[in-house]
Protein backbone atom coordinates (compact mmCIF):
# COMPACT_ATOMS: atom_id res chain seq x y z
CA UNK A 1 0.00 0.00 0.00
CA UNK A 2 0.68 3.55 -0.45
CA UNK A 3 -1.02 5.93 1.92
CA UNK A 4 -2.08 9.24 0.28
CA UNK A 5 -3.12 10.83 3.46
CA UNK A 6 -4.37 10.77 6.93
CA UNK A 7 -6.89 12.34 9.08
CA UNK A 8 -6.26 12.92 13.10
CA UNK A 9 -9.44 13.36 15.00
CA UNK A 10 -10.25 14.29 17.84
CA UNK A 11 -13.37 13.08 19.94
CA UNK A 12 -15.22 13.58 23.48
CA UNK A 13 -17.48 11.15 24.34
CA UNK A 14 -19.88 11.29 27.92
CA UNK A 15 -19.55 7.71 29.97
CA UNK A 16 -23.34 6.89 31.02
CA UNK A 17 -21.73 7.42 34.58
CA UNK A 18 -18.70 8.61 36.10
CA UNK A 19 -15.43 6.04 36.12
CA UNK A 20 -13.09 6.67 39.44
CA UNK A 21 -9.74 4.75 39.95
CA UNK A 22 -6.84 5.13 42.33
CA UNK A 23 -5.82 7.97 39.33
CA UNK A 24 -8.55 10.00 38.88
CA UNK A 25 -12.32 9.90 37.82
CA UNK A 26 -12.99 10.38 34.17
CA UNK A 27 -16.97 11.82 32.84
CA UNK A 28 -15.97 11.53 29.47
CA UNK A 29 -13.89 10.23 26.92
CA UNK A 30 -11.64 12.10 24.93
CA UNK A 31 -9.91 9.99 22.17
CA UNK A 32 -8.05 10.66 18.97
CA UNK A 33 -8.49 8.78 15.97
CA UNK A 34 -7.07 8.08 12.82
CA UNK A 35 -8.23 7.60 9.42
CA UNK A 36 -5.20 6.80 6.69
CA UNK A 37 -6.43 6.46 3.32
CA UNK A 38 -4.85 4.73 0.77
CA UNK A 39 -5.80 4.43 -3.26
CA UNK A 40 -7.76 1.29 -2.45
CA UNK A 41 -8.97 1.66 1.21
CA UNK A 42 -9.52 3.32 4.29
CA UNK A 43 -8.22 1.80 7.93
CA UNK A 44 -9.11 3.29 11.30
CA UNK A 45 -7.38 3.59 14.36
CA UNK A 46 -7.87 4.54 17.93
CA UNK A 47 -4.85 5.78 20.66
CA UNK A 48 -5.84 4.54 23.99
CA UNK A 49 -4.00 7.89 25.45
CA UNK A 50 -5.95 9.48 28.08
CA UNK A 51 -6.19 13.27 28.26
CA UNK A 52 -3.31 13.49 31.43
CA UNK A 53 -0.73 11.65 31.76
CA UNK A 54 -2.17 9.70 34.37
CA UNK A 55 -2.19 5.79 33.56
CA UNK A 56 0.98 6.03 31.80
CA UNK A 57 3.44 9.22 30.11
CA UNK A 58 1.57 9.30 27.26
CA UNK A 59 -1.93 11.73 26.58
CA UNK A 60 -3.95 12.88 23.80
CA UNK A 61 -2.35 16.12 22.46
CA UNK A 62 1.60 14.46 22.66
CA UNK A 63 0.32 11.83 20.64
CA UNK A 64 -1.08 13.88 17.94
CA UNK A 65 1.96 15.58 18.19
CA UNK A 66 4.19 12.82 17.66
CA UNK A 67 1.93 11.36 14.97
CA UNK A 68 1.64 14.13 13.04
CA UNK A 69 5.67 15.71 13.65
CA UNK A 70 7.36 12.35 13.04
CA UNK A 71 5.06 9.15 12.97
CA UNK A 72 3.05 9.21 10.01
CA UNK A 73 6.06 11.35 7.99
CA UNK A 74 7.97 8.21 8.38
CA UNK A 75 5.44 5.55 7.56
CA UNK A 76 4.59 7.40 4.54
CA UNK A 77 8.57 6.63 3.17
CA UNK A 78 8.08 2.77 3.53
CA UNK A 79 7.32 1.93 -0.64
CA UNK A 80 5.77 -1.33 0.02
CA UNK A 81 3.03 -0.52 3.42
CA UNK A 82 1.64 -3.02 5.29
CA UNK A 83 1.29 -3.49 9.17
CA UNK A 84 4.29 -5.50 9.53
CA UNK A 85 6.31 -2.74 8.26
CA UNK A 86 4.96 0.34 10.45
CA UNK A 87 6.84 -1.10 13.50
CA UNK A 88 10.43 -1.25 11.73
CA UNK A 89 9.86 2.34 10.32
CA UNK A 90 8.79 3.76 13.92
CA UNK A 91 11.70 1.63 15.66
CA UNK A 92 13.82 4.68 16.14
CA UNK A 93 11.39 7.23 17.84
CA UNK A 94 11.57 6.11 21.70
CA UNK A 95 8.22 5.01 23.47
CA UNK A 96 5.23 6.65 22.76
CA UNK A 97 3.76 3.33 22.07
CA UNK A 98 -0.17 4.23 22.04
CA UNK A 99 0.57 6.68 19.54
CA UNK A 100 2.43 4.08 17.63
CA UNK A 101 -0.43 1.27 17.74
CA UNK A 102 -2.70 3.40 16.52
CA UNK A 103 -0.80 4.09 13.14
CA UNK A 104 -0.21 0.67 13.28
CA UNK A 105 -3.74 -0.33 13.86
CA UNK A 106 -4.83 2.08 10.91
CA UNK A 107 -2.84 0.05 8.57
CA UNK A 108 -3.61 -2.93 9.58
CA UNK A 109 -7.66 -2.09 9.33
CA UNK A 110 -6.40 -1.47 5.37
CA UNK A 111 -4.68 -3.85 4.69
CA UNK A 112 -6.90 -6.53 5.53
CA UNK A 113 -9.86 -3.87 3.95
CA UNK A 114 -7.96 -4.64 0.86
CA UNK A 115 -7.54 -7.93 1.09
CA UNK A 116 -10.72 -9.46 2.08
CA UNK A 117 -9.41 -10.64 5.50
CA UNK A 118 -11.14 -9.96 9.30
CA UNK A 119 -9.03 -8.16 12.11
CA UNK A 120 -10.00 -11.73 13.97
CA UNK A 121 -8.84 -14.25 11.31
CA UNK A 122 -5.70 -12.28 10.60
CA UNK A 123 -4.18 -12.50 14.33
CA UNK A 124 -5.55 -16.26 14.60
CA UNK A 125 -8.76 -16.23 16.38
CA UNK A 126 -10.18 -19.43 17.64
CA UNK A 127 -13.23 -18.30 18.88
CA UNK A 128 -16.12 -16.64 17.43
CA UNK A 129 -17.46 -15.08 20.43
CA UNK A 130 -15.92 -13.98 23.61
CA UNK A 131 -16.74 -14.39 27.48
CA UNK A 132 -17.09 -10.53 28.78
CA UNK A 133 -16.21 -9.00 32.40
CA UNK A 134 -16.86 -5.72 33.80
CA UNK A 135 -14.43 -2.97 35.48
CA UNK A 136 -16.76 -1.41 37.94
CA UNK A 137 -14.91 1.76 39.61
CA UNK A 138 -14.06 3.15 42.92
CA UNK A 139 -17.40 4.00 44.77
CA UNK A 140 -18.46 6.43 47.44
CA UNK A 141 -19.89 3.77 49.56
CA UNK A 142 -20.14 -0.08 49.55
CA UNK A 143 -23.66 0.21 49.28
CA UNK A 144 -23.45 2.17 46.07
CA UNK A 145 -21.27 -1.10 45.15
CA UNK A 146 -23.04 -3.56 45.65
CA UNK A 147 -26.28 -2.17 43.49
CA UNK A 148 -23.65 -1.66 40.72
CA UNK A 149 -22.48 -5.41 40.31
CA UNK A 150 -25.84 -6.54 40.84
CA UNK A 151 -26.52 -4.54 38.12
CA UNK A 152 -23.82 -6.06 36.28
CA UNK A 153 -24.77 -9.35 37.11
CA UNK A 154 -27.98 -9.52 36.25
CA UNK A 155 -26.74 -7.58 32.59
CA UNK A 156 -24.60 -11.04 32.10
CA UNK A 157 -21.37 -9.97 32.77
CA UNK A 158 -19.45 -13.26 33.47
CA UNK A 159 -16.75 -11.63 35.75
CA UNK A 160 -16.82 -8.70 38.17
CA UNK A 161 -13.40 -5.99 38.63
CA UNK A 162 -12.86 -3.92 41.53
CA UNK A 163 -10.85 -0.65 40.86
CA UNK A 164 -9.18 -0.29 44.57
CA UNK A 165 -6.66 2.01 46.56
CA UNK A 166 -5.55 2.09 50.30
CA UNK A 167 -8.76 2.89 52.07
CA UNK A 168 -11.25 0.85 49.56
CA UNK A 169 -10.08 -3.02 49.19
CA UNK A 170 -10.55 -5.64 52.00
CA UNK A 171 -13.95 -3.88 52.63
CA UNK A 172 -15.28 -3.93 49.57
CA UNK A 173 -14.74 -7.16 48.47
CA UNK A 174 -15.25 -9.00 52.09
CA UNK A 175 -18.99 -6.92 51.14
CA UNK A 176 -19.00 -8.20 47.24
CA UNK A 177 -18.63 -11.88 48.17
CA UNK A 178 -20.90 -11.88 51.36
CA UNK A 179 -23.35 -10.99 49.02
CA UNK A 180 -22.60 -12.76 45.84
CA UNK A 181 -20.91 -15.65 46.97
CA UNK A 182 -18.39 -17.41 46.14
CA UNK A 183 -19.07 -18.16 42.69
CA UNK A 184 -19.01 -14.95 41.21
CA UNK A 185 -15.56 -14.78 39.18
CA UNK A 186 -13.89 -11.57 41.02
CA UNK A 187 -10.66 -10.03 40.68
CA UNK A 188 -9.25 -6.62 41.87
CA UNK A 189 -7.15 -3.99 39.79
CA UNK A 190 -4.97 -1.78 41.81
CA UNK A 191 -3.03 0.40 39.31
CA UNK A 192 -0.05 0.95 41.02
CA UNK A 193 -1.89 2.24 43.88
CA UNK A 194 0.53 0.20 46.70
CA UNK A 195 4.14 -0.14 47.87
CA UNK A 196 6.07 -3.05 48.87
CA UNK A 197 5.28 -2.45 52.31
CA UNK A 198 1.72 -2.74 51.90
CA UNK A 199 1.98 -6.57 51.46
CA UNK A 200 0.84 -7.85 54.52
CA UNK A 201 -2.31 -5.70 54.14
CA UNK A 202 -2.82 -6.89 50.81
CA UNK A 203 -2.53 -10.64 52.05
CA UNK A 204 -5.72 -10.07 54.01
CA UNK A 205 -7.66 -10.69 50.25
CA UNK A 206 -6.38 -14.16 50.41
CA UNK A 207 -9.33 -15.48 51.75
CA UNK A 208 -11.92 -14.43 49.60
CA UNK A 209 -10.59 -16.46 46.24
CA UNK A 210 -9.83 -13.66 43.69
CA UNK A 211 -8.73 -15.02 40.49
CA UNK A 212 -6.35 -12.18 40.41
CA UNK A 213 -4.49 -8.72 41.97
CA UNK A 214 -3.95 -6.86 39.05
CA UNK A 215 -0.91 -4.37 39.03
CA UNK A 216 -0.40 -3.54 42.60
CA UNK A 217 3.07 -1.91 42.39
CA UNK A 218 4.57 0.54 40.74
CA UNK A 219 5.12 -0.42 37.00
CA UNK A 220 8.94 -0.60 37.19
CA UNK A 221 8.83 -2.42 40.33
CA UNK A 222 9.04 -6.10 39.07
CA UNK A 223 11.44 -7.18 41.33
CA UNK A 224 8.75 -6.17 44.73
CA UNK A 225 5.76 -7.92 42.62
CA UNK A 226 8.05 -10.62 42.74
CA UNK A 227 8.43 -10.43 46.31
CA UNK A 228 4.93 -9.95 46.46
CA UNK A 229 3.77 -12.61 44.55
CA UNK A 230 5.76 -15.34 47.24
CA UNK A 231 3.94 -13.58 50.46
CA UNK A 232 -0.09 -13.55 48.65
CA UNK A 233 -1.90 -16.76 47.18
CA UNK A 234 -3.75 -14.37 45.31
CA UNK A 235 -2.23 -14.92 41.40
CA UNK A 236 -0.42 -11.26 40.81
CA UNK A 237 -1.15 -10.12 36.98
CA UNK A 238 0.34 -7.10 35.43
CA UNK A 239 -0.96 -4.58 33.10
CA UNK A 240 1.09 -1.65 33.35
CA UNK A 241 4.78 -3.14 33.44
CA UNK A 242 3.96 -4.84 30.49
CA UNK A 243 5.03 -3.03 27.81
CA UNK A 244 6.27 -5.25 25.61
CA UNK A 245 7.24 -9.03 24.88
CA UNK A 246 10.27 -8.91 26.09
CA UNK A 247 9.13 -7.30 29.25
CA UNK A 248 6.84 -9.80 29.60
CA UNK A 249 9.31 -12.31 29.11
CA UNK A 250 11.18 -10.71 31.76
CA UNK A 251 8.85 -10.53 34.42
CA UNK A 252 7.86 -14.25 34.03
CA UNK A 253 11.15 -14.76 34.49
CA UNK A 254 11.49 -12.84 37.63
CA UNK A 255 8.17 -14.95 38.68
CA UNK A 256 6.89 -11.26 39.20
CA UNK A 257 3.37 -12.62 38.18
CA UNK A 258 1.53 -15.30 36.97
CA UNK A 259 -1.10 -13.98 34.80
CA UNK A 260 -0.77 -11.26 31.83
CA UNK A 261 -3.14 -8.20 30.96
CA UNK A 262 -2.59 -7.57 27.61
CA UNK A 263 -3.70 -3.94 25.93
CA UNK A 264 -2.68 -3.51 22.42
CA UNK A 265 -2.62 0.39 23.02
CA UNK A 266 0.28 -0.37 25.96
CA UNK A 267 2.50 -2.70 24.37
CA UNK A 268 2.52 -1.00 20.79
CA UNK A 269 0.07 -2.70 18.65
CA UNK A 270 -1.89 -5.85 17.75
CA UNK A 271 1.31 -7.50 16.57
CA UNK A 272 3.18 -6.69 19.93
CA UNK A 273 0.53 -7.95 21.54
CA UNK A 274 -0.09 -11.13 19.39
CA UNK A 275 3.38 -11.96 19.94
CA UNK A 276 3.06 -11.53 24.19
CA UNK A 277 -0.46 -13.95 23.95
CA UNK A 278 2.27 -16.23 22.17
CA UNK A 279 4.63 -16.16 24.85
CA UNK A 280 2.67 -16.59 27.21
CA UNK A 281 0.73 -19.71 26.16
CA UNK A 282 4.21 -21.00 25.59
CA UNK A 283 5.10 -20.63 29.40
CA UNK A 284 1.64 -21.68 30.17
CA UNK A 285 0.76 -18.43 31.35
CA UNK A 286 -3.17 -17.54 31.32
CA UNK A 287 -4.01 -14.19 29.92
CA UNK A 288 -6.60 -11.95 29.38
CA UNK A 289 -7.83 -8.52 27.20
CA UNK A 290 -7.70 -5.27 29.19
CA UNK A 291 -9.79 -2.42 28.48
CA UNK A 292 -9.24 1.42 28.32
CA UNK A 293 -12.64 2.96 27.22
CA UNK A 294 -12.50 1.85 23.70
CA UNK A 295 -14.69 3.16 21.28
CA UNK A 296 -16.68 0.67 19.04
CA UNK A 297 -13.52 0.88 17.07
CA UNK A 298 -10.96 -0.34 19.17
CA UNK A 299 -13.52 -2.96 20.81
CA UNK A 300 -14.21 -4.65 17.65
CA UNK A 301 -10.24 -4.99 17.26
CA UNK A 302 -9.77 -6.10 21.14
CA UNK A 303 -12.61 -8.13 20.63
CA UNK A 304 -10.57 -9.79 17.81
CA UNK A 305 -7.65 -10.00 19.58
CA UNK A 306 -9.60 -11.52 22.89
CA UNK A 307 -10.45 -14.63 20.52
CA UNK A 308 -7.04 -16.00 20.28
CA UNK A 309 -6.60 -19.14 22.05
CA UNK A 310 -4.38 -18.27 25.14
CA UNK A 311 -7.04 -16.13 26.59
CA UNK A 312 -9.01 -18.00 28.63
CA UNK A 313 -9.65 -15.54 31.10
CA UNK A 314 -13.15 -12.99 30.59
CA UNK A 315 -11.35 -9.21 29.44
CA UNK A 316 -12.51 -5.91 30.12
CA UNK A 317 -14.44 -6.37 26.90
CA UNK A 318 -17.78 -5.19 27.71
CA UNK A 319 -20.89 -4.19 26.01
CA UNK A 320 -20.91 -0.35 24.42
CA UNK A 321 -23.62 0.64 27.29
CA UNK A 322 -21.35 -0.28 29.51
CA UNK A 323 -19.67 3.47 29.39
CA UNK A 324 -21.68 4.87 26.30
CA UNK A 325 -25.25 6.35 25.46
CA UNK A 326 -24.21 6.24 22.01
CA UNK A 327 -21.02 4.74 20.56
CA UNK A 328 -19.59 6.10 17.21
CA UNK A 329 -20.34 2.67 15.60
CA UNK A 330 -23.07 -0.13 16.03
CA UNK A 331 -22.64 -0.42 19.29
CA UNK A 332 -21.15 -4.56 21.00
CA UNK A 333 -24.03 -5.66 22.87
CA UNK A 334 -23.86 -8.48 25.09
CA UNK A 335 -25.43 -12.06 24.67
CA UNK A 336 -25.41 -15.14 27.64
CA UNK A 337 -22.14 -13.13 28.38
CA UNK A 338 -20.38 -12.97 25.27
CA UNK A 339 -19.66 -10.60 22.66
CA UNK A 340 -19.74 -11.35 19.17
CA UNK A 341 -16.76 -11.83 17.06
CA UNK A 342 -16.69 -9.12 13.75
CA UNK A 343 -15.99 -11.55 10.75
CA UNK A 344 -16.67 -8.82 7.86
CA UNK A 345 -13.31 -7.35 6.54
CA UNK A 346 -10.84 -4.96 8.58
CA UNK A 347 -12.06 -3.93 11.76
CA UNK A 348 -15.76 -5.17 10.63
CA UNK A 349 -17.22 -1.83 10.92
CA UNK A 350 -16.82 1.83 10.52
CA UNK A 351 -17.68 4.93 12.32
CA UNK A 352 -21.15 6.05 12.01
CA UNK A 353 -20.69 9.64 10.00
CA UNK A 354 -23.94 11.38 12.23
CA UNK A 355 -22.12 9.52 15.87
CA UNK A 356 -18.99 10.36 14.84
CA UNK A 357 -19.23 13.98 14.05
CA UNK A 358 -21.70 14.81 16.77
CA UNK A 359 -18.72 14.39 18.86
CA UNK A 360 -16.12 15.39 16.71
CA UNK A 361 -13.88 18.18 18.80
CA UNK A 362 -11.29 18.56 16.26
CA UNK A 363 -9.49 17.43 13.11
CA UNK A 364 -6.64 17.61 10.71
CA UNK A 365 -6.06 16.34 7.34
CA UNK A 366 -2.45 15.43 6.57
CA UNK A 367 -1.87 14.70 2.63
CA UNK A 368 1.12 12.89 1.58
Amino acid sequence: MKLTGVELRTIQLPLVSPFRTSFGTQTAREALLLRVVTPDAEGWGECVAMSDPLYSSEYVAACADVLRRFFIPAVAQVERLDANAVGPALAPFKGHRMAKAALEMAVLDAELRTRGVSFASALGAAVDRVPCGVSVGIMDSIPELLDAVEGYLDAGYLRIKLKVEPGWDVEPVRAVRERFGDEVLLQVDANTAYRRSDARHLARLDPYNLLLIEQPLDEEDLLGHAQLAKVLTTPVCLDESIVSARSAADAIALGACSIVNIKPGRVGGYLEARRIHDLCVAHDIPVWCGGMLETGLGRAANVALAALPGFTLPGDTSASDRYYAMDITEPFRLSDGHLTVPTDPGLGLTPIPDALDAVTTNTEWIPL
